[in-house]
């Protein structure tokens, strides 16, 4: 019980500019009617009479600390997202649409879903949806945009299916909730604002969604839909 009194001390520290403050918090109107001092009202509470306190000492380090984690948490925002995109040479449109998006999907003001239909490496037709922002995190795409490695949908992705082997699979992910029981087709909910993105190309794709065709000469289908996420 006492650990928790002092961590409750400790996180209280910084709404106090100085230790006469922070003593002053723990000084109640009867005190000072009885004591006739504040000086000593506060020496009593420095002293542990009304319960656990931080020492002078404790409360300056304190304050320190918060006040660099602070200031290393405003640096660390203020530095820009390393893009895998950035410095390369891009020709493709498909890989030029991937870059315009990338920081969008990496700081969360977007969440795209990319649909892929070409062959894999065996010569088997296959498609699938990718949860681009999930996979920003989970996958260095480096060797996408330099032409090393081209990206195509996994067992692992939101949707998937080999058009060989007729293997399909499907997995929500952290942005998105595979919905394919509906009577409308396969939809997706984004997680954070419970919006439908519906992937039917006959249908709208959905409030605040966007759909772009790519014409790309790496795939023979690819299809981008975007999910804007409104901040309030």
């Amino acid at each position: 019980m006492e650990s928790i009194a002092v961590g409750r001390v400790h996180d209280a520290v910084s709404h106090f500019t100085v230790y006469e403050d922070y003593l002053d918090s723990r000084v109640t109107p009867m005190d000072l009617l009885y004591l006739h001092s504040r000086e000593l009202a506060r020496t009593l509470v420095e002293h542990g009479h009304k319960g656990t306190v931080l020492s002078r000492e404790g409360f300056q380090e304190r304050k320190a600390a918060a006040q660099a984690a602070k200031s290393n948490a405003f640096s660390y925002r203020g530095q820009p997202t390393t893009l895998a995109s950035a410095g390369k040479e891009l020709k493709d449109n498909f890989l030029k649409a991937l870059a315009e998006r990338e920081e969008a999907n990496r700081s969360g003001k977007m969440t795209s879903v990319i649909f892929i239909r070409d062959q894999n490496t065996l010569g088997q037709e296959v498609s699938g949806y990718i949860d681009y922002a999930h996979r920003l995190k989970t996958q260095d795409f480096e060797p996408y945009f330099s032409g090393k490695k081209r990206l195509m949908p996994g067992r692992t992705d939101l949707c998937y299916y080999n058009w060989k082997t007729q293997l399909s699979t499907s997995n929500s992910s952290p942005n998105f909730e595979v919905i394919y029981d509906d009577p409308n087709g396969l939809l997706f909910k984004n997680k954070r604002d419970k919006k439908i993105l519906n992937v039917d190309p006959l249908s709208a794709p959905g409030e605040d969604t966007s759909r772009t065709l790519l014409q790309s000469d790496l795939y023979v289908h690819a299809v981008i839909y975007d999910h804007n996420i409104r901040t309030v």
